[in-house]
């Protein structure tokens, strides 16, 4: 039987920041509607007790002051190459999946030259200049469809091995005055993946992706602050929250499927759904949905590991942050060994959904 070309994850890491924020730390916010741009009349208790009602949501980790997502990408591609016990210049190319660049405490002005990938190779100190290095900004579905472009590489024969970083710094973007800042946390999650030949399937089996601008485009944006009369040069995530829900509950699952189709399984086949996170609810369903169209039942506690509880909404940082976290024992009640079968999936900006279908080596 002839060998294919595969790419596999032959090593992970995570950096989840030092810096603590419980839903306490927002009690003094001074929080607006953005249906009619006034000050919300409900107090502050019972706006964050619905809060965490709905998302789940208790604490979130931001970056320290003197951090930015670069930063944040270099201590997890550290942990990664540690972990894979790989010499750095034997890398071919540096991926950094992210959605506002460089963001200085004090401001929320993105920060886009250099790329982050030229700053986490910087940061990570690897001179080898044929180690190219460029940034995939595409959502929360950075990091997943950075994996799709990585796949690419691999399979056509033009790279063997790489790095492929998901790092967000949502804390600086977030309006304070909107309720959703509550949502948005800090971290990044790293990989380094590799060509494998192989007589079965194994790595990177499929992936689906689509992208809805013409309607859905303007229902996550960068805008100005909810609060009037607020300087209107500072552009903060404009999220409208129901639509964004809407949106994700038809359109994941099928793009779920899609891949799945692609690859010649079915979710019974899978082991872990490890799908971005901004809305444990929204998730939940989503799974729901999706084992519906496969006509199981069930819950999805088992194979959809949750962090959102503890980390927040760490953008394209959650998934790589949660497959690292799982590999190195650090999620109680959830373990990946060699043959299973997880699904990469997220949904963001654009709108854009992607999914990966991946068999662990």
């Amino acid at each position: 039987m002839s060998k294919n070309i595969y790419t596999t994850i032959i090593g992970s890491g995570s950096y989840i920041p030092e810096l603590l924020m419980t839903n306490d730390d927002f009690l003094n916010h001074e929080f607006y509607d953005p249906k009619d741009n006034k000050k919300f009349e409900k107090t502050n208790e019972e706006i964050i007790e619905k809060f965490k009602v709905i998302t789940n949501i208790d604490e979130r980790r931001w970056a320290k002051e003197d951090q930015m997502t670069s930063d944040l990408g270099a201590l997890a591609a550290k942990d990664a190459l540690e972990s894979s016990g790989i010499d750095p210049d034997s890398l071919e190319f540096i991926i950094v999946g992210h959605n506002f660049g460089d963001i200085a405490h004090g401001t929320n002005r993105s920060m886009l030259i250099p790329n982050l990938a030229a700053r986490v190779k910087q940061h990570l100190n690897i001179k080898k200049p044929s180690i190219v290095a460029f940034d995939i900004v595409s959502g929360c579905p950075s990091w997943v469809q950075a994996m799709i472009v990585a796949n690419s590489f691999i399979k056509s024969g033009i790279y063997k091995r790489g790095l492929v970083v998901g790092a967000d710094v949502n804390s600086r973007v977030g309006d304070p005055h909107d309720r959703d800042c509550m949502i948005f946390a800090d971290g990044a999650g790293a990989v380094i993946v590799e060509a494998t030949e192989s007589e079965t399937p194994v790595g990177i089996l499929s992936h689906a992706e689509r992208t809805d601008a013409v309607d859905w485009a303007e229902i996550l944006i960068q805008g100005p602050s909810i609060k009037p009369d607020t300087d209107e040069t500072f552009r903060y995530i404009n999220m409208q929250g129901p639509k964004v829900y809407i949106y994700a509950i038809q359109n994941v699952p099928g793009i779920a499927k899609e891949a799945l189709d692609k690859a010649g399984i079915e979710l019974g086949d899978i082991n872990k759904v490890l799908i971005h996170q901004a809305n444990q609810k929204l998730d939940e369903a989503i799974c729901q949905r999706l084992m519906r169209l496969y006509k199981m039942k069930g819950s999805s506690k088992d194979i959809m590991p949750m962090t959102i509880n503890k980390l927040g909404n760490t953008s394209a940082a959650t998934i790589p942050t949660m497959y690292d976290l799982i590999k190195k024992g650090k999620m109680e009640g959830h373990e990946i060994k060699s043959g299973d079968n997880l699904i990469f999936t997220s949904v963001g900006a654009g709108m854009q959904i992607n999914a990966v279908i991946y068999k662990e080596l």
